[in-house]
């Protein structure tokens, strides 16, 4: 895996569609599948706004400042001419849509990481494949809808902060692949190569986060995932490593505000 990349803007030359100003074609799209440690492009910024989401695998976002780890049920929106690099966590199959910047005040100034609904997924995926016939009244017509759910797509509440040591991104790999392993901090120290206070300590300094609070917040954001697709707290419990439905439904009603059920429920009314 590489290590962290310095944000700082580089001198990229103004091709590819996020550098397309074209009201006409408000929502541009890339779709590219990468092996793992590649970079999409190095520190740059272009004038349209980003979603950065991967329909396989897990990406790593630098930009605001942060580095996050998004796997495929949450993105990255990334205003126009904000600084920002991806690396590919692991094999990546990518979506990313770009916004035209006569398309205005449509998620404010700020990176925020959102849920990707199932709408949304099938929208994005929809307007791929149309783009490959060049129908462009149809494109036209979809844009419009891309635009309106983009939006109102939920602001996360978690988000998961990355780290580039090659110790701490192993255990968090890992995990992120398998969100239900139970594994202890000293099983994971040992498969790291190193001693369970040290991959500790690479928790706290490098996300913010110790360990089990990193791991709650990947099993959450999973649990989010599942419940989109209709699953029941008992199977997601059991899915994810909790000791019970009602310990799972009391962990994410602490993080969240709400019970599961209630969560994209919740999310949707925000948004109208």
């Amino acid at each position: 895996m590489p290590n962290d990349i310095e944000i700082t803007p580089s001198v990229m030359p103004e091709d590819g569609p996020g550098w397309i100003i074209d009201a006409e074609r408000p929502v541009t799209v890339r779709a590219q599948r990468w092996r793992a440690g590649e970079v999409g492009r190095a520190a740059h910024a272009h004038p349209r706004g980003q979603l950065v989401w991967a329909e396989e695998g897990i990406l790593r976002v630098h930009s605001c400042g942060a580095h996050w780890l998004a796997p495929t049920s949450h993105a990255v929106w990334i205003p126009g001419e904000v600084v920002h690099a991806v690396v590919m966590e692991t094999d990546v199959s990518t979506c990313f849509i770009y916004i035209d910047p006569s398309v205005t005040d449509l998620r404010g100034r700020h990176c925020e990481v959102l849920y990707m609904t199932p709408l949304m997924r099938q929208l994005l995926l929809r307007f791929r494949a149309l783009g490959l016939s060049g129908n462009r009244d149809r494109l036209s017509r979809l844009s419009g809808v891309i635009i309106d759910e983009l939006a109102v797509l939920p602001t996360a509440p978690l988000s998961l902060p990355a780290g580039s040591d090659p110790r701490l991104v192993r255990v968090t790999n890992r995990l992120l692949e398998q969100p239900d392993d139970r594994a202890k901090l000293e099983e994971l120290a040992r498969f790291a190569g190193s001693g369970a206070r040290t991959l500790e300590r690479l928790f706290k300094r490098e996300t913010g986060l110790s360990f089990s609070e990193w791991r709650n917040r990947l099993r959450l954001m999973e649990a989010v995932n599942h419940l989109s697709h209709g699953k029941s707290s008992v199977e997601i419990a059991s899915l994810l490593g909790y000791r019970s439905a009602s310990a799972f439904v009391a962990a994410f009603r602490r993080n969240f505000g709400v019970p599961p059920q209630s969560y994209l429920k919740a999310g949707s009314a925000d948004g109208d």
